[in-house]
């Protein structure tokens, strides 16, 4: 099969099956009980990164290590300059108290945690381990903290998921995980064709095409939150999925199969960080990231992805 067609199919299978995944998952989670508070920092939080936790899973496994470590750090760079750039263009995007003051400096501490893991060239088990804990640590701790917020706060997300019944959730859930499968196993393999084709490296096409086509999910709920007028659900948003890319999927990704770095660099993890540091005082001097900033991200990210492109040249 044409490898532009590999990767087109399976990043609508990608889409397609995280939507489904987030459906049946946060109706699944309301019928046995949790908040819907709960379910949207969690359920639908860690489903808009699903399609990095397959592709980068599926990657790993089948040695491709590059394209698993490519697709989480340049989605978390395209998730800052890219998604956010765009977003703050459509309308100054702010974030709340709790975000600014937990949420930034933990996205920012884990780009540091792993830019050391990595240090040995090597992101091991026991690495991974370490990173599953975190985020196991991390979920535990939002669930707690979300449960003493007002309960006015958590009607608006029930409303819509409350209506599939706990047979039609699990079928979603099941549905969804299916989907996000066949559509890695067809966006990895296009992707390392498309490598393998134009003489760069895997860690190219994962830092770039992969990384953007698996944070579709992000991008779409970030721009439709920006219309909607919900600036601050964007930048939740794509502060959760970082955080979750580095501790969830890289950790789960090197316990599966030990990743050595191959062609990441350190101007790779340096933009990485230098990305999650800058956005730190960006948001929190002014409490939002407006046209002109979100003008400078994407422009940023532009050059960025030039650069690696020069790179191979």
């Amino acid at each position: 099969m044409n490898p532009w067609l590999e990767l087109a199919i399976g990043l609508g299978l990608l889409y397609f099956g995280a939507q489904t995944l987030i459906r049946g998952g946060a109706a699944l989670a309301l019928r046995l009980g949790l908040s819907a508070l709960v379910v949207g920092l969690t359920v639908i939080a860690y489903g808009t990164s699903s399609p990095e936790m397959v592709v980068s899973v599926q990657a790993a496994s089948s040695g491709n290590s590059a394209i698993s470590l490519g697709n989480v750090i340049g989605s978390n760079i395209c998730n800052v300059l890219l998604i956010l750039g765009l977003a703050a263009l459509i309308a100054p995007v702010s974030a709340n108290a709790q975000v600014i003051r937990r949420e930034v400096p933990i996205m920012i501490a884990a780009s540091f945690i792993i830019a050391v893991m990595l240090l040995d060239g090597e992101l091991g088990r026991i690495d991974g381990s370490i990173l599953v804990t975190c985020v196991v640590v991390y979920t535990v701790l939002t669930i707690r903290d979300s449960r003493r917020m007002a309960a006015q706060n958590q009607e608006s997300e029930s409303n819509d998921i409350k209506s599939l019944g706990l047979g039609l959730a699990t079928t979603y859930v099941i549905a969804g995980l299916g989907i996000l499968i066949v559509g890695s196993q067809l966006f990895v393999g296009g992707a390392v064709e498309l490598a393998s084709g134009w003489g760069v490296s895997q860690a190219v096409i994962g830092l770039t095409i992969v990384a953007v086509g698996t944070s579709l999910p992000e991008l779409a709920t970030s721009v439709v939150a920006a219309f909607k007028g919900d600036a601050d659900v964007a930048v939740g948003n794509v502060v959760g999925s970082n955080i979750f890319n580095i501790f969830g999927i890289l950790g789960t990704a090197a316990i599966v199969q030990p990743m050595p770095t191959g062609d990441i660099s350190k101007v790779d993890l340096g933009v990485m960080i230098a990305v999650a540091v800058i956005f730190y005082p960006l948001i929190r001097l002014r409490g939002k990231v407006g046209r002109i900033e979100g003008a400078t991200m994407l422009i940023s990210y532009a050059a960025y992805t030039l650069w690696l492109v020069n790179q191979q040249g």
